[in-house]
Order: structure tokens, then sequence, then C-alpha cells
């Protein structure tokens, strides 16, 4: 993270490409996160309930709570790495302090919350199926903004460096 805050960035055009190279894979994990999500249900609070309370008629069991608690063990770490990750990288660009405050704040929250909402769904209520498609929604939403902000970013240095050196 060094090399943004002293600039290297504009000068640095294999580290560059190497941030860049983590973020198309970043962009695959997103991808994949979608088609993970979808894969099991989809937009309609109804499959959510489905999800993650079961069906006797569909012959779908609930979830366990050994089985959630597994899954929200590794995604918390995980998704915390990453959203540190992604948030670090974008607080050394030059885009304004507003805009990193409140992808951050949207990140970190839609995650949590992604999280949160299956738990909710399970051992709540079944009325936290819309919290759960509208935290899943919002942390695609962010994590790809994020994407973007720094790939942006980096792309604008690559270009003022190959226009400097002109």
């Amino acid at each position: 993270m060094r090399y943004f805050v002293t600039g290297e960035q504009h000068r640095k055009v294999l580290l560059n490409t190497l941030v860049l190279m983590f973020l198309g894979y970043i962009a695959l994990l997103c991808l994949s996160n979608a088609l993970m999500y979808f894969n099991h249900m989809d937009l309609s609070p109804n499959s959510v309930i489905t999800y993650y309370r079961g069906s006797e008629e569909q012959f779908i069991p609930a979830r366990s709570y050994q089985g959630m608690l597994e899954v929200s063990h590794f995604h918390l770490f995980s998704m915390g790495m990453l959203v540190l990750t992604l948030t670090h990288l974008m607080l050394m660009t030059e885009f304004s302090t507003l805009l990193k405050i409140i992808l951050s704040t949207l990140t970190y929250f839609s995650a949590i919350a992604d999280e949160a909402a299956g738990w909710l769904v399970r051992f709540v209520d079944p009325s936290f199926a819309y919290f759960k498609i509208a935290a899943f929604l919002l942390l695609e939403l962010s994590l790809t903004s994020l994407l973007a902000v720094v790939i942006f970013a980096l792309i604008r240095a690559q270009l003022r460096m190959r226009s400097s050196a002109e």
C-alpha cells in the first residue's frame, strides 16, 4: 500500500499490473458469489425463505445451526480481509474523501448485513428475506463499485505515466 502513498503507482508499471490482476481475480470472486447465490435462490423472498428454513413440500431441509456457523466462521474472516484490502486500496486513490467514506461504510455494512441476514431469516423471522435480498444486492454493488474506483485510478495513473514518458 506504500506505493500509493509515495506516488509510486505513477512510476511502477509492474506493480500496477499486479494490482490490476488482483482486482480481476476479485471480480471473478464477485461473479462466483452471484452465481452461488442464484444457484440456491433468486430475488424472491419465498426462495430465500425456502433456502434457509426449508420446505416439507419440496423435501428441502432447513439450514442447520452447525452448517450456518461454519459458513459464517469462514465468511466473517474472508470477507473482512477482502473488504479491508479493497477499501485500503480505494483510500489511496485521488477520489474525494466523501466518496471514500460512503463506499467504505456501505461495503462494511453490506458485508455484515449479508452474513447476518441468513441467520435472521432462519432463526428470527422469515420476513427478513427482504433484508437478505437487499443486503446481497448492496454487497455486490458496493464491491463492484470499489473495484471500479480502484481500477479507474490505476488506469489513470498508467495513462499519466505514458504521457509523461513521451
